[in-house]
């Protein structure tokens, strides 16, 4: 919804307490050093890391949109996370705390969580391993793949984490797009009480795609599954031969060297698999995670993503690392076996920062605020958001029952393709609810329409990236005509890099993402954002998720379908759904009243979170639904 339309856009403004403790004090003067200096800027930002060889260039852009940054020099991520940490206190501090769904807790020291790694690499070796191949992980959130993450990148190979939620399709297409010739993998884990079953999946990819010749395998649940000889093993057994000594040197990459292939969800066609470099992305992501979140050496992190995710790549796992932060890792559902496990968790391990989805939040919000308040929640001190936009209701709630007025949301704003965030607030910027606010530092963002000319203030448009950012996708693996089709041929004349997402920007510069481009909603030659008509749903008290969609119409070209989740304690019926209509077109304009409101238990999503309304819109047509590997059961 528009900042004018609620109550709920009031300006939140940081305390003094923020103010005094963070690392930035004025956005405007760095953001324009940063824009006026951009290659100064992110040269000082990579020094404060540890390289084999300083670059010879900052930014290489002689064959744009493949831009290069640190030419020239050398650096291993992982030499930064970890074996730089061996060499003072942090050594011994505390870098994982990992809470299963059954309650059972293990912890790593930066030490502990050194010798699994440098182990592990010497297993991925023992069994041909070489710098430059491409290692697929399929695996449940357990601190095994966050090991086999940093052993693949200590040893210069290329890791390819496929979610652990995903089918047999979706592993055996990324397993053979990558043309992987080793597998890491589990049994199983746990989720909603049940145990997954990881491996019997994995076994049916790899009858599928004939490049797997290795099968390592993590025992988490206990489960029997099926072990080929001489192509599987058990992790466990790997781990405790002499072959897995704790002497193994961090490879010397290339800036340019892949660190990662990670792949988009695929719900609107072919997954792309997105290559990060080690360079780039290491200094990129410890950037973006210490100026936003204000990191500091007594923090514990909980980034409540899954490593599956590009979240979880640069917010559980590296840029925490690279900033020796202690990280916090829950294995399963937020609400398993009650709605207050994350609260129990906050408290129990004296948790200061937050980051989550607004879906997480909102399935939360749902149950009210007596579970969060029967916990202390003191230690939180900042609060996040990624993966959507997020209504202002759910950033109301989030912000007032967990974070108790106190503490700033980082509302954040980025993509796979980006490595990090590039719109978002620091702790010092006065917040809007339902905004990312404003650009992170050296880059350029803009809002235009398919001309290229920037629309005015207010009015929707294609978001823009006007520059390159050492965090940015270099390709897509085997594709790199598609990676120039897909994110910079429309904008080619000016060099910009097209987000794929709708936005707009208010009086004050501030940024708001209505969704995707193919989200919005034409209505009688109107243009609405899905994402607009569902927070004005999600702000009636009785609702607590929505979705909605264009269905087509010979009168008006489209009409609004939505599909609401109701609160604990609401009743559907006809009644409530034509409150709900008049609601949303008293919020927004009579032009967004719904011509349809259904109610439903749970809305269809991907893995991560994200809801698929071409999923909702296919059922509402009587089609085919298409492809549902991605979908979250």
């Amino acid at each position: 919804m528009n900042p004018s339309d609620s109550e709920l856009n009031k300006v939140y403004y940081p305390s003094k307490e923020v103010i005094k403790k963070a690392i930035v004090k004025d956005y405007d003067s760095l953001y324009n050093h940063s824009i006026e200096n951009r290659e100064e800027f992110w040269a000082a930002e990579a020094k404060r890391l540890d390289w084999y060889k300083k670059w010879d260039k900052v930014l290489d852009d002689s064959e744009k949109p493949f831009y290069k940054w640190f030419t020239g020099g050398q650096i291993n991520i992982i030499y930064n996370a970890l074996d730089r940490h061996q060499k003072n206190a942090t050594r011994n501090k505390m870098a994982i705390i990992w809470e299963g769904e059954p309650g059972d807790v293990r912890t790593f020291s930066y030490h502990a969580l050194n010798r699994e790694v440098t182990k592990f690499s010497n297993v991925l070796r023992a069994m041909g391993a070489k710098k430059g191949e491409v290692v697929t992980i399929y695996m449940p959130q357990i601190p095994e793949l966050v090991v086999a993450m940093l052993a693949c990148a200590k040893i210069g190979a290329v890791h390819s984490v496929v979610y652990g939620g995903y089918s047999v399709e979706a592993l055996a297409e990324r397993i053979e797009d990558a043309k992987s010739r080793i597998l890491i993998t589990a049994d199983g884990g746990f989720r909603r009480g049940k145990p997954t079953q990881l491996k019997t999946i994995a076994n049916e990819a790899m009858q599928r795609s004939a490049t797997i010749e290795v099968c390592i395998a993590v025992k988490r649940t206990g489960e029997e599954c099926y072990m080929e000889n001489d192509r599987d093993f058990w992790y466990h057994d790997l781990m405790g031969m002499p072959l897995a000594n704790t002497n193994c040197c961090t490879e010397k990459t290339n800036a340019e060297d892949p660190l990662f292939i990670l792949y988009t969800s695929g719900t609107t066609g072919k997954p792309k698999g997105l290559v990060h470099t080690h360079g780039g992305y290491a200094v990129y992501t410890a950037t973006t995670h210490r100026y936003v979140f204000d990191i500091k050496p007594e923090d514990r992190w909980w980034c409540a993503a899954d490593p599956g995710w590009i979240t979880g790549h640069s917010y559980i796992v590296y840029g925490p690392l690279l900033n020796g932060s202690t990280i916090m890792m829950y294995e399963g559902a937020p609400n398993h076996p009650y709605p207050n496990r994350w609260w129990s968790m906050i408290e129990k391990y004296g948790i200061n920062i937050l980051y989550t989805s607004p879906t997480a939040i909102r399935g939360l919000m749902r149950f009210g605020s007596s579970w969060a308040d029967r916990h202390d929640l003191s230690s939180l001190r900042l609060l996040g958001s990624v993966g959507e936009p997020i209504n202002p209701e759910a950033w109301k709630w989030y912000y007032e029952v967990i974070g108790k007025s106190r503490c700033p949301i980082m509302d954040t704003w980025w993509q796979t393709e980006t490595g990090g965030f590039m719109i978002t607030p620091l702790p010092i910027t006065p917040l809007k609810p339902g905004s990312a606010t404003k650009p992170f530092f050296g880059n350029e963002v803009a809002i235009v329409n398919d001309l290229g000319e920037e629309v005015k203030v207010g009015e929707d448009g294609n978001l823009v990236i006007q520059n390159p950012w050492p965090g940015m996708a270099r390709t897509i693996l085997g594709d790199p005509d598609r990676f120039v089709e897909k994110y910079w041929e429309k904008y080619a004349k000016q060099g910009w890099y097209l987000a794929g997402d709708s936005a707009r920007k208010d009086e004050d510069g501030y940024y708001w993402i209505i969704g995707r481009i193919d989200d919005v909603i034409k209505v009688s030659g109107y243009r609405l954002g899905s994402a607009e008509i569902e927070s004005a749903l999600v702000s009636h008290p009785a609702v607590t998720e929505a979705a909605a969609i264009a269905l087509p119409d010979e009168l008006h070209g489209n009409i609004i379908h939505c599909t609401v989740i109701l609160r604990q304690g609401s009743a559907p019926g006809p009644a409530l759904a034509e409150e709900l209509k008049t609601h949303v077109a008293r919020e927004i304009g009579p032009i967004a009243r719904p011509a349809f409101v259904e109610f439903a238990e749970s809305l269809p999503k991907t893995r991560s979170g994200k809801i698929m309304r071409r999923v909702i819109k296919a059922r509402a047509l009587g089609q085919d639904t298409g492809d549902l590997t991605a979908l979250e059961e």
